[in-house]
C-alpha cells in the first residue's frame, strides 16, 4: 500500500472510531469513511483487528516524528516536546485524542493493543527523561530522578487527553498546567503564557 492510500485509511479509520466508537466500529463504517467499498478496505486488511492494529503501528510513527528533535540544547527539546504533545498538530476538533482513547479502552481485553500502547507511552516518557538527564549534565536543569519525572508527566499528559475528551476541556489550559509542573518540577525559566 503506498503512502497515500494508508494516510487516507488511517484518516477513515480515526474519523470512524470518532464518530462510533470501538463497540459499533465495522469495516463497512470505516470504507464509508475512506469514500471506497468494504472490498477495497478488505483487499489491504483481512480483518478490523488486523486494520486497527496497523493505526496503532501508524499513529505510533506519527507520534514518533512530532517528538523527533534533533536540537542539542535539552531546553529546545523539551519545548518541542511540549509542543508534539499539545501544539497546534493535534487537529483542532480533537479527533486523534477521541480515538487514541477509544484504543485505549481496548488494551484490557487485548494484549496487542496493550503492547503498542505500552510502546508508545515508553518512547515518550524516554525522550523526556532522556531530555532530563541532559538538561541537568548541561545544569539548565535541577537534579530530578528523570525516570520519576517522566512518568509523572506521562500520566499528567494522558489525563489531560482524556479530560479532552470526557469532559470537553481546553488544551491550552492543560498545557499551561503541565508547563508549569516542568517549571517548577525541572527548575528552568518560565516560559510565556499559553492563551487559554
Amino acid at each position: 500500500m503506498d503512502d497515500e492510500t494508508e494516510a487516507a485509511v488511517m484518516a477513515a479509520t480515526s474519523r470512524a472510531l470518532c464518530e462510533h466508537g470501538y463497540a459499533d466500529l465495522t469495516m463497512q463504517r470505516i470504507a464509508d469513511e475512506w469514500d471506497k467499498s468494504k472490498a477495497a478496505l478488505h483487499y489491504h486488511y483481512d480483518t478490523k483487528e488486523e486494520l486497527l492494529e496497523s493505526f496503532l503501528d501508524w499513529t505510533i510513527a506519527r507520534f514518533d516524528s512530532r517528538l523527533a528533535c534533533e536540537a542539542a540544547n535539552p531546553c529546545e527539546r523539551l519545548d518541542t516536546f511540549v509542543e508534539a504533545l499539545f501544539g497546534p498538530a493535534e487537529e483542532s476538533d480533537g479527533s486523534f485524542a477521541i480515538a487514541l482513547l477509544a484504543m485505549k479502552a481496548q488494551a484490557p481485553h487485548s494484549e496487542t493493543y496493550r503492547d503498542r500502547l505500552v510502546e508508545m507511552d515508553a518512547r515518550m516518557r524516554e525522550t523526556l527523561a532522556e531530555t532530563i538527564r541532559d538538561g541537568i549534565e548541561a545544569g539548565q536543569f535541577r537534579e530530578v530522578d528523570p525516570e520519576d519525572t517522566a512518568r509523572f508527566a506521562a500520566t499528567a499528559i494522558n489525563g489531560s487527553h482524556v479530560r479532552r475528551v470526557a469532559l470537553d476541556e481546553r488544551p491550552a489550559e492543560a498545557r499551561r498546567l503541565f508547563e508549569q509542573y516542568l517549571d517548577v518540577t525541572l527548575g528552568r525559566e518560565q516560559t510565556p503564557e499559553v492563551p487559554v
